[in-house]
């Protein structure tokens, strides 16, 4: 009698084992296929960002893979709106708003961002000269609350990482937030949170001590 009752708990239990099996090959299946369409979505981007996912000076593309899955599907959006990308002066912004439109649904952002995460970080190697990291690092005082003491971000606040990207970049974006090339439009909120971060910054060369500074963390 006590094995007809183990015997009828098994087969009873049977088809719950079964679903979860099937939920698991397909769930499997599913991120697999992401993958793939992630893969497949990234060869368009490889022209500017190349295949490592590192950026391309000549091109004007920043290495995208420091940043978090949850920033790239936010800027992919916002190019893909017009909030970003679209000023006349933005010239590495307006060849991405076209790029931005090959990502049809969300799932599609989703997918091509989780691959380019999967492709690991990596330090870049600096062009600015003239930067002084002492100095920047009483800069960076002002970055603290959203990039962190690391430099590594933070995705609540849609603030992204600034290690391990290329210095140019940096000082082009901060150059852009601070002409309102970037940053200015309404919808725009966390560029809008930006912009009079880069107002601090009198000049150029504060810009790049700050931008020595953050090369720091990175190693």
């Amino acid at each position: 009698m006590k094995s007809n009752r183990s015997d009828a708990g098994f087969y009873s239990s049977k088809p719950i084992l079964v679903a979860l099996t099937l939920f698991v090959v397909a769930l499997a299946s599913s991120t697999l296929e992401a993958d793939k369409r992630g893969e497949q979505l990234y060869r368009n981007c490889t022209i500017c960002h190349g295949p490592d996912g590192q950026g391309i000076p000549l091109q004007l593309a920043p290495s995208l893979t420091s940043l978090s899955e949850k920033y790239i599907v936010e800027q992919l959006k916002k190019y893909k709106a017009g909030i970003r990308g679209a000023h006349a002066e933005d010239t590495a912004g307006l060849r991405m708003l076209p790029m931005a439109q090959t990502m049809i649904t969300e799932d599609d952002m989703q997918a091509v961002a989780s691959y380019i995460v999967s492709l690991g970080s990596s330090p870049v190697e600096p062009t600015l000269e003239g930067g002084d990291p002492v100095k920047g690092q009483a800069t960076y005082a002002t970055c603290l609350a959203c990039h962190g003491p690391e430099g590594k971000g933070n995705d609540l606040l849609n603030a992204p990482s600034l290690v391990n990207q290329h210095d140019w970049y940096h000082l082009d974006q901060l150059k852009k937030f601070k002409a309102g090339v970037r940053g200015s439009n309404p919808q725009d909120i966390t560029g809008a949170q930006m912009r009079p971060m880069s107002m601090l910054l009198a000049d150029e060369q504060m810009m790049k001590d700050v931008i020595a500074y953050i090369k720091t963390l990175g190693n």
